[in-house]
């Protein structure tokens, strides 16, 4: 048997049972109670537990603000949108020159008519199918709106247009010839400050978010609700008058199918079959 020199590597094998080989330093067991050092990284801070990271708090508080600014935005913007409506916010309150009557119209205005004197009303007359809409035009409230309203009304500007735009419980919108409420009648009048209160049966004018934006486009109040809505509009609905008969009729222009929400297009529109002019 050969004897094995002091010094010379000791044989080894892959089988069990052989001597194992020298672990290396990273696997030498940690003793208990200190805490190994990695080089180059910081330790991470502990998971957050008990209740919603600070992350999710502000995309809730995010959230929750978002949908509360949308809420406003609506609110006051109704009454004007896709075609400017008062605008109501979303759909079509035209005040916009946009597409205008031309057949039997000569003698409707073609720049913004006289002003209707404070003091001074007139009685209007919407007849539909489904009945009479009796307005008196007041030239106390909003005289150049008033003015407007009548002189249309008077060249026979508003037979046969519809009542395009729905919004049950809160409004009725027509004067669009195109019947979209994206028309008007190829000019706009100028703004006046607010007078009197929207409450149910108030008329005032439809227009666009820009300044002197009203045409021809009108709307007509159909519950007390609405007076907060539009009063906080900026810039205001020009009120020029109020109905004194037939508010049955708008009620049940306003229960007609529609597209539904801002827009609130009329699915079966009511037209206005004649429209007369008369002194008190």
């Amino acid at each position: 048997m050969s004897k094995r020199r002091r010094g010379s590597p000791r044989p080894r094998s892959s089988s069990a049972g052989t001597e194992p080989t020298q672990p290396s330093i990273g696997d030498r067991p940690t003793p208990r109670g200190v805490r190994p050092k990695v080089s180059g990284r910081r330790s991470q801070p502990p998971p957050h537990r008990g209740g919603p990271s600070p992350a999710a708090i502000a995309a809730i508080v995010i959230g929750g603000l978002a949908i509360v600014a949308l809420g406003y935005v609506a609110a006051t913007s109704f009454l004007a949108g896709p075609s400017p409506l008062p605008t109501f916010g979303g759909g079509g309150a035209s005040a916009s020159p946009g597409p205008t009557r031309d057949p039997d119209t000569a003698d409707c205005p073609t720049s913004q008519p006289p002003a209707l004197p404070a003091g001074e009303t007139r009685t209007v007359t919407i007849e539909t199918e489904l009945g009479d809409i009796v307005i008196k035009v007041d030239g106390s409230l909003s005289p150049i709106a008033a003015g407007n309203f009548v002189a249309l009304a008077d060249c026979g500007y508003y037979d046969g247009v519809v009542f395009h735009r729905l919004m049950p419980g809160f409004v009725i919108q027509g004067g669009d010839p195109a019947g979209t409420g994206s028309g008007g009648p190829g000019y706009t009048i100028e703004d006046e400050p607010i007078t009197g209160t929207y409450h149910r049966g108030s008329v005032a004018m439809a227009r666009t978010p820009a300044p002197h934006s009203q045409g021809s486009q009108f709307f007509i109040v159909q519950a007390d609700d609405a007076a907060r809505s539009l009063a906080g509009a900026d810039p205001g609905y020009a009120l020029f008058g109020e109905v004194t008969a037939g508010m049955d009729v708008v009620d049940q222009i306003a229960a007609g199918p529609n597209t539904g929400g801002q827009e609130g297009r009329a699915l079966d529109p009511v037209a206005m079959t004649r429209v007369t002019v008369s002194n008190p």
